[in-house]
This record gives C-alpha cells, sequence and structure tokens, in this order.
C-alpha cells in the first residue's frame, strides 16, 4: 500500500469544451437563454500518483484519456477542479513555475511518426529541450540518455535525421527526448499503439526499467489492456469522462468489480481458437458525450441496470487501493451525498440478484 505523499494528483478535475455555434444559434442562445450543452471531456476525476509507480488509464476511444493527459499537461486549462504538483495547485504556479513544472512532468506523444521534427537531427532534437531549460548540452549527457534508451553505439544515431529511423528508434529518441532533463514524471499516452509487437514489448520493458531505476511516475494510457496489465502496478479505468474503477493491476484483473471493467476484460482476444469464453454482451455505442443521461453514464448498456441508476455514483472505496463508481458495490445509507429519499440500498439490490435488473 502507498504511504507516501502523491508528486500528482486531480480533485474534481473537469475539461469541457465549448461547441461550435452559427451567428444565428447565438442570436437564439441570447433570445431564448439556453445554448449548446458542452463537451464533458474529462469530468470530475480525483487520481493519485506517486513516485516509482506505474499507473495506467484505460477506456474506449473517446473516453477521455489523452484529453486527461493535456489538461495534465498543461496545454488545456481545466474547466474546474484542481490539479496538485508536489503539493502545490498548479492553478496558483507564476510563469517561472510552470516552466519548471514542464521541465519536471513532461509528456511521450502516441505517434512517433509525427513526433520529431524532420529537419531535425536525434542531436538537434536532444539538445533542443536541453537549451529551453538551461541546461549543459555536453557530449556526455546525449552519449548516456541513447544508452539508457538501447540507442547504441550512440555516435552512430546523434547525426541521424528521422527519415533514417525506424519506428522504434523515433519513439525510443521520443522517449530519450524527454529523459535528458531528468523530469519526475512521464506522461505516456499510447507511446507504443502504432508499433509492431515485438517493438511494442521492448519499448514497455525499456519504460519498467527507467521508471524502477530513475524514481519516475510513469502515467500510461492506453485502450489495450494487455499492455496496461503488463507495465502498470495500478489502472483507472474511464469512461466517458468518468474513472469507473480504480484499483491495483492484479486485484483489478482478477476481481473487477464496475461491469464496464468486467466487459473491457471479457474483451482482451485470446491467442487459441479452441479457447471456451464467455463474450463481452455490451450492447450499443457509448451515449453522444454532449446530452449524457442523468445518473450514471453507463446505464443504457449496462447489464446489471437498477432503477437506482438514474442517480449518479460517486467513486466509492470498496477495499484497500480499491475504488468502484456503481451502485452496487457502496451502502447509500454510509453516504448521505448520494442518497436516494426512499429507495433501496445497493446492498438490497444485491439479495435480490437478478430480480434486481430491468
Amino acid at each position: 500500500m502507498t504511504t507516501t505523499d502523491p508528486i500528482l494528483r486531480t480533485d474534481g478535475l473537469k475539461k469541457h469544451y465549448k461547441q461550435s455555434t452559427t451567428p444565428l444559434e447565438v442570436l437564439r442562445s441570447k433570445l431564448t437563454g439556453g445554448g449548446k450543452e458542452p463537451i464533458k471531456a474529462v469530468d470530475d476525476v480525483d487520481l493519485s500518483f506517486h513516485e516509482n509507480e506505474i499507473s495506467g488509464v484505460i477506456g474506449e476511444s473517446g473516453c477521455g484519456k489523452t484529453t486527461l493527459l493535456e489538461t495534465l499537461i498543461g496545454l488545456h486549462d481545466p474547466t474546474a477542479g484542481e490539479i496538485y504538483f508536489d503539493g502545490r495547485p498548479t492553478s496558483e504556479f507564476g510563469s517561472e513555475e510552470w516552466h519548471e513544472y514542464r521541465r519536471r512532468v513532461r509528456i511521450i506523444f502516441q505517434n512517433p511518426y509525427e513526433a520529431m521534427n524532420p529537419k531535425f537531427t536525434v542531436r538537434r532534437a536532444l539538445t533542443e529541450p536541453l537549451s529551453i531549460h538551461g541546461l549543459d548540452t555536453d557530449e556526455e549527457r546525449l552519449y548516456d540518455v541513447l544508452e539508457r534508451v538501447n540507442l547504441t553505439p550512440p555516435e552512430q544515431y546523434l547525426d541521424k535525421y528521422e527519415g533514417q529511423l525506424s519506428g522504434g528508434e523515433k519513439q525510443r529518441v521520443a522517449i530519450a527526448r524527454e529523459l535528458i532533463v531528468d523530469p519526475d514524471v512521464i506522461l505516456a499516452d499510447e507511446p507504443v499503439s502504432m508499433l509492431d509487437v515485438s517493438t511494442q514489448v521492448a519499448i514497455l520493458h525499456m519504460l519498467k526499467e527507467l521508471a524502477a531505476e530513475d524514481d519516475l511516475s510513469v502515467i500510461y494510457i492506453s485502450h489495450d489492456i494487455s499492455t496496461v496489465s503488463y507495465i502498470c502496478e495500478e489502472v483507472n479505468v474511464m469512461y466517458l469522462g468518468n474513472v469507473v474503477e480504480s484499483a491495483p493491476t492484479r486485484k483489478l484483473l482478477d476481481d473487477p468489480e464496475h461491469p464496464y471493467t468486467r466487459e473491457l476484460l471479457r474483451a482482451i482476444p485470446i491467442p487459441d481458437p479452441d479457447h471456451d469464453r464467455t463474450r463481452s454482451n455490451v450492447p450499443g455505442n457509448p451515449p453522444d458525450p454532449v446530452n449524457l443521461p442523468s445518473g450514471c453514464n453507463f446505464k443504457e448498456r449496462c447489464p446489471d441496470r437498477m432503477e437506482i441508476c438514474d442517480v449518479e455514483p460517486v467513486l466509492f472505496p470498496t477495499g484497500e487501493e480499491h475504488r468502484t463508481k456503481c451502485h452496487l458495490h457502496y451502502d447509500h445509507e454510509q453516504h448521505a451525498d448520494a442518497a436516494v429519499d426512499d429507495g433501496p440500498t445497493a446492498a438490497e439490490h444485491r439479495a435480490v440478484g437478478d430480480g434486481g435488473n430491468q
């Protein structure tokens, strides 16, 4: 169990986007007092990340994973909520503090084929962040970081251009570019999804070693739970901008509590045509993120839907280091904020069993 204070955490973090409107729609909204609902890409997210840990964020495409990382790095201003770094809210940072934050918190983007300026050599790509942050650009530092990402011998890579590198080599250069400024946190946005399987394994193994050796906190996002289960010590499951379950990786894989998590695990391919398995039975597609239903966002697709699902659940501790946002897993009598007048408790629903489903 982690007892140290988190190096990076969020408290009620939200990132909503206004929809584009035509002049006629603007006039109509002024006259009627209405307007288009915002897109809730990240909605009330509480997460904590610690040193020497690799934490995963998984979910379907469009669930808000990338927006979460881009908000954490400062590419987007939060709509509401707060980001804390080393215990301090980033909303209070001045320009110098933001400059230091962007040295200590770095991001690896998904596409290695667009991550490097084609006019830059590897040497230029590595010295650029050093110059921006006023750090030494000596040759020894360049050699060291290339060796750490297994681009050896370094002298064979320093003067190569982007077009002379393979996909795996480009991603290793992208990782080296972030490591060279000695960060504390790496935000990894599906860093292996565009690489072949053998290269994926090599990159993931390298990230695990770097996190252990350099006291790094790595926040790894992906839609592929198989890679997340290989590299991450903790997993946070997102659905339509919400974290719906959070637990240590082994516990989440062995005992998933949220219905959405269970269906994600059932969707993992098994390379055995004779294996007898339970197929995922989630109907339909995620609802429109603009006009979300009241209550639980997953209720329209949930096989365990109950009447109480029309009330929004909370992310509630269900065990040691395990939290779940589902009415099945907490007692409303102990959580007044989610109580329903004269409504049944989650325990009563569980006692009914299948009879409580609609």
